[in-house]
């Protein structure tokens, strides 16, 4: 048999399961002995049947699966497990010593394979774990088992931007950048498989490049419209009309700019917006509803067609400014919540060169946010264009230094002074020079590295409230700044908090709570690591990696540290990597960031 190279890449092998930890451990418990099981429901694509499958490994489990094909035939979808001819008593009889069953796409089941789920889950002598999709019609015997209380009900929801991106790390063995994580995350909207489609198109045309320095991946440029991408939009696109598909076609040139409403259809409008196609705001502006119609649709256009629908480059200029203003007039307001700001997004991932003052304000309206890798993406975007511009390399310094990086930091932070010079010395662990720079620089910096008195009278709003509240060692006080600053979209600044209660709460129940806020909050802000937060992650470790760790961190050797435990060198090194498991660190050069810093010295 002779199998092309196409054939070839058409095998591929599954993607690493990844993430969804909590949803895995409640599964398995469901399916423990003296449990009925659970439903697991979901839209399309978002990694139900790969859950489960996960959950049931190593088990001695029995499958079943709905079909379109075999809706009308009864009990098709256990026609491998009955005899020919069975009624459904005798159905339930023969399955009720089956100790597992996983019955998925329960959603396309026959009426009769429907019923007799339903009656095992009645009878209660079969652990069942059954699979289907929302947002479509559910036989009513299936959704009676969550509606009738007959088993719990996990709806899965689609994986966040974050899973997103370590599942992309470890199908490639190497993390991609933020931006474009954010990019395959907002392209697949949840849905694994086209993630996938996705990816590999973008991996086989070879337009993953390296970004220097950071061990990361990138893609910019246009997105691979293959004949998959293609396939899982033709199911809408070649149903329109003439006219709307003109509409969809003028919408997919204009992008990433919106069309005002007065200048289409509005009857056509009405008709696309109740398919779902197309999105109109408060202002009247229309966009296409899914970021893959676009690219799509301008795929099949004609040159010539192309040519008279699609519009100069130059008109993105006044938007991106506008863009750039809202951002600034934002900070401004101390809201750093997740911003739209879809021109400069879809600029940079197009691989249009971004002026280097909205790339700047991008990154520093990310860090402000603790979205730390995400910040340094946007300097290093603004850098492309400009090498030279003195607030992307500030950024990328500032990114780099509250992340704990000292080999970047030191590469960027050498000639900095002001705000840069504060980190600078922080991650030397220079705390008493980094608050004598913060006393001369931006005062919230002194209260960030604990020495709020270096602040008085000097900041407003919250700001105000968080230096206060450090100086009274108030512990609730922090607390409840902590949730104001997570409210307005600074997670670091809150985790920072909420870590500097814990110091300073004296009821114990209150401290882990405060612990917990601040790790959560920490976790979100891509391995930052401040002062404030060192030390505190290192309560995730147990007592004997809390040793190894502290000794590590101090510069001893395996072998030392073994002499000085009375372990064994493997003993070590086995302490050591579930700890930087647990920390998120990557080898031992970040260990001595994590240990609790010398306090800085009061004025």
């Amino acid at each position: 048999m002779t199998t092309s190279e196409r054939d070839v890449r058409a095998l591929r092998t599954p993607w690493p399961f990844t993430g969804r930890t909590d949803e895995l451990e409640l599964v398995r418990r469901s399916v423990t002995a003296g449990r009925g099981g659970i439903v697991v429901t979901g839209p399309a694509g978002c990694g139900k049947t790969r859950l489960v499958t996960e959950a049931v490994r190593g088990t001695d489990c029995a499958r079943a699966a709905g079909t379109p094909a075999t809706r009308d035939i009864p009990f098709a979808a256990f026609a491998h497990l009955l005899p020919g001819t069975v009624t459904l008593h005798r159905a339930v009889q023969l399955l009720s010593g089956v100790r597992l069953l996983l019955v998925d796409d329960a959603h396309l089941l026959d009426d009769a394979s429907a019923a007799l789920v339903h009656q095992l889950a009645v009878h209660g002598r079969t652990r069942l774990l059954v699979v289907a999709a929302e947002g479509v019609p559910v036989p009513g015997a299936v959704s009676r088992l969550w509606s009738g209380e007959l088993l719990p009900r996990l709806s899965l929801p689609p994986l966040s931007r974050d899973e997103t991106a370590d599942l992309l790390t470890a199908a490639e063995g190497v993390a991609p950048d933020p931006l474009t994580a954010r990019r395959l995350h907002r392209l697949g909207r949840g849905d694994l498989r086209l993630l996938r489609e996705l990816f590999t198109a973008v991996r086989e045309r070879g337009l993953l490049t390296a970004v220097p320095e950071t061990g990361r991946w990138a893609w910019r440029g246009p997105v691979p419209v293959t004949a998959a991408v293609r396939e899982r939009t033709a199911h809408v696109l070649d149903r329109v009309r003439p006219e709307e598909r003109e509409t969809l076609e003028r919408l997919a040139f204009a992008e990433p700019l919106p069309l005002d409403l007065d200048t289409l259809d509005v009857s056509v409008l009405e008709g696309l917006e109740g398919k779902g196609l197309v999105t109109v705001d408060d202002h009247g502006a229309t966009r296409l509803a899914h970021p893959l119609h676009g690219p799509v649709l301008r795929a099949a256009a004609g040159r010539l067609r192309a040519r008279r629908l699609a519009r100069a480059p130059e008109r993105c200029g006044p938007a991106l400014d506008a863009e750039t203003a809202a951002l600034a007039r934002r900070i401004e307001r101390a809201d750093v919540r997740e911003p739209s700001a879809p021109v400069g997004e879809w600029l940079a991932a197009e691989g249009v060169p971004l002026p280097a003052r909205h790339a700047a304000l991008r990154a520093r309206f990310a860090r402000l946010g603790g979205r730390l890798a995400e910040a340094a993406a946007w300097a290093r975007e603004g850098l492309r264009s400009d090498p030279r511009d003195t607030s992307c390399r500030d950024e990328l310094a500032l990114a780099a230094a509250q992340s704990g990086d000292a080999t970047a930091g030191d590469r960027e932070l050498r000639r900095c002074a002001g705000t840069v010079a504060v980190w600078a010395a922080a991650v030397r662990g220079d705390l008493d020079e980094a608050v004598r720079s913060a006393a001369a620089g931006d005062p919230y910096d002194a209260v960030r590295l604990g020495a709020p008195e270096r602040a008085a009278g000097r900041l407003t709003g919250v700001f105000a409230a968080h230096a206060d509240a450090l100086a009274r060692g108030d512990g609730p006080a922090l607390d409840e700044v902590a949730g104001e600053l997570e409210r307005r979209g600074f997670l670091l600044f809150a985790a920072e908090a909420h870590a500097q209660a814990v110091r300073v709460h004296r009821d114990p129940s209150a401290a882990r709570t405060a612990r917990t806020r601040a790790v959560a909050l920490a976790r979100r802000c891509e391995g930052a690591r401040t002062p404030a937060l060192s030390g505190l992650v290192l309560g995730e470790l147990t007592a004997r990696q809390r040793q190894v760790v502290t000794l590590a961190a101090a510069g001893l050797s395996n072998r030392q540290i073994a002499e000085r435990l009375t372990l064994s060198v493997r003993t070590v090194g086995n302490h050591l990597y579930g700890a930087y498991t647990r920390l998120g660190a990557g080898d031992r050069g970040a260990l001595p960031w994590l240990v609790e810093p010398p306090q800085p010295q009061p004025a």
